[in-house]
């Protein structure tokens, strides 16, 4: 069985740990490579927790889940009540940011957007799958919702633009 680079990045997502395992029977004949793939799909559907703590979707799964605060952006107020955030490099993240309509407000942070892979973003019910965004602008009230798996350590910021007020740091472990 040979396997591309793109196809055991995909069974990454998918399964888990699962491309190592594909990738060891590379050296088995195809038939036996075959049972071997059957029998792992025949695990997962067994046990929804594959050795990685992940269910079948991998990095997806309900249980690497985390919501985090709702950030909010009203004229002259703190994003949120706390001015930090400690992410979890491999952990899939929701974050919410709501906006009052009470100024024309962008978030920026093209670092931190940069460090993430965002797997979507919901604003009134239109879901969006962009490859990369550097800020978000409200001109009106509003919500938008991000999820994103968080992926290069380091500290970041998200910010309004000018203003020291209106900032969160995040940093990724």
């Amino acid at each position: 069985m040979h396997l591309t680079l793109t196809a055991i990045l995909a069974l990454t997502l998918v399964f888990g740990s699962a491309p190592l395992a594909l990738a060891d029977n590379h050296a088995e004949s195809a038939a036996g490579s075959e049972r071997n793939a059957a029998e792992h799909v025949m695990d997962i559907e067994d046990n929804d927790e594959s050795e990685t703590g992940f269910g079948a979707a991998g990095l997806l799964s309900r249980g690497n889940r985390e919501d985090l605060p709702t950030l909010t952006l009203s004229a002259g107020m703190p994003l949120a009540d706390s001015g930090e955030w400690k992410l979890k490099s491999g952990r899939y993240y929701e974050m919410e940011i709501e906006a009052d309509g009470s100024q024309e407000l962008a978030l920026v942070g093209s670092g931190f957007f940069r460090a993430i892979w965002i797997d979507e973003i919901v604003i009134e019910g239109i879901e969006i799958r962009p490859m990369a965004i550097d800020s978000l602008e409200f001109d009106e009230a509003g919500t938008a919702e991000i999820s994103f798996i968080a992926i290069k350590p380091g500290a970041y910021m998200l910010q309004v633009p000018g203003s020291s007020l209106q900032k969160i740091d995040i940093t990724i472990e």
